[in-house]
């Protein structure tokens, strides 16, 4: 129970406090199990935001269990469940997704679902520090680095000003 409680909502809370404040739209690509983007939903609720709240998942299984917490809790958040490559453009002010893809493959999905004020935060694990030189070769955009509170090695991106190279 530690181990959930630490590795999987706290990591999903300080997620919540790196965004900028207020949010109209946080979409959270690749839900599964609900981290960030159901702890992001009931962090919201609690704290009295109007944000809409977007869980994208391809998996059906992993969407059913989404609606069952979300009615359950009474929390607001709309379930999509389609691939992301799929999905119109969202729009979103906050993009996350934990444990989804390479930063490359990241920036791809907020080219398209960020608003262009927008800001991406991904939770990135030990290899960030490979990954990011590859990203930028394709992509321009600006980063701050975070600590996770969690772990030592991982680190939190926020992202603004994603754009083609």
């Amino acid at each position: 129970m530690d181990d959930l409680w630490s590795r999987h909502i706290i990591d999903s809370a300080q997620i919540y406090a790196l965004a900028p404040h207020p949010i109209e739209h946080w979409v959270d690509l690749g839900s599964g199990g609900g981290f960030p983007g159901l702890v992001i939903a009931i962090m919201a609720a609690d704290q009295g935001s109007p944000q809409k709240t977007t869980l994208v998942e391809s998996d059906a299984r992993k969407c059913a269990f989404l609606r069952t917490v979300i009615r359950e809790t009474g929390v607001s958040a709309t379930v999509m469940n389609e691939r992301i490559e799929a999905l119109p453009d969202l729009e979103a002010d906050i993009l996350s997704a934990r444990a989804l893809g390479s930063l490359e493959l990241l920036l791809s999905f907020a080219d398209r679902h960020l608003a262009t004020t927008g800001t991406a935060i991904f939770p990135k694990g030990a290899n960030w520090e490979k990954e990011l030189p590859d990203a930028q070769s394709k992509w321009n955009f600006d980063y701050q680095l975070v600590k996770s509170e969690t772990e030592s090695g991982p680190v939190i991106m926020k992202i603004t000003g994603v754009a083609r190279a």
